[in-house]
């Protein structure tokens, strides 16, 4: 298992994810240590494919080129339609966690077995049409669940509220199942939307533009994402 996976982050705090889609890709090496100095506890790396989401932003390549630059875990969310088949050069590229989405073309079980054997941890998302029962099955089996609260494709788009109920779902599930997972919420995230997310039980918050564009610096946004914990279910 790899030094940086989700399993040594406690389940328990609530966790900052920035988005590097938000960044300023012409200066990322700058950008990631700039949120890493800032206090972030992970950092999110959105893959998409043209296919399973109707854009398109980098591959393994890249995240090689800035793995040198944190030492955080590297949470790679591969919105791609065959991820079975790119697991392996994301996690050499550098990945220490990949989530991978239930409606993709692939069985989860495999996808699962095939992630763990990289050493990195593994998680499955949801997109906001999909029911929680898609994947409370496997939750025995996994180290994060992510809800999306956008439509995947593009960052920058507005919380979807109603997508809290399932989020209720599936925490109430790893607690009535004893599971150490983490609730990862991507979509929206901003200083009043956390605390909808933390106090429906999500205790891990990707957040793309008000980290990165906070017109306050990245270490005032982290740290107001931070103080959401007082909320956490």
């Amino acid at each position: 298992m790899k030094k940086n996976t989700v399993l040594n982050l406690d389940t328990g705090k609530l966790l900052v994810a920035p988005s590097i889609l938000a960044s300023d890709f012409s200066k990322l090496g700058d950008e990631i240590k700039r949120i890493d100095d800032a206090g972030c506890d992970l950092i999110h790396l959105d893959v998409m494919d043209g296919h399973f989401v109707p854009n398109i932003t980098f591959g393994p390549p890249l995240v090689k080129s800035i793995r040198k630059y944190s030492d955080l875990c590297f949470d790679a969310h591969l919105m791609i339609s065959e991820p079975l088949k790119y697991i392996e050069e994301f996690a050499a590229a550098g990945a220490d966690h990949i989530t991978f989405h239930i409606e993709c073309d692939c069985d989860p079980n495999e996808a699962i077995e095939k992630i763990k054997a990289t050493g990195c941890s593994a998680g499955v998302s949801v997109k906001p049409m999909t029911p929680a029962s898609a994947i409370l099955p496997l939750l025995d089996k996994l180290d994060l669940v992510l809800v999306m609260t956008v439509e995947p494709g593009f960052g920058g788009q507005s919380f979807m509220a109603n997508m809290m109920p399932k989020t209720r779902e599936i925490k109430d599930a790893i607690k009535a199942g004893g599971h150490a997972t983490h609730l990862q919420i991507d979509g929206g995230i901003d200083t009043s939307t956390v605390i909808d997310a933390a106090t429906a039980g999500a205790n891990m918050m990707v957040a793309g533009t008000s980290v990165f564009r906070n017109p306050d610096g990245a270490t005032a946004a982290i740290k107001a994402l931070h103080d959401a914990q007082s909320c956490l279910r």
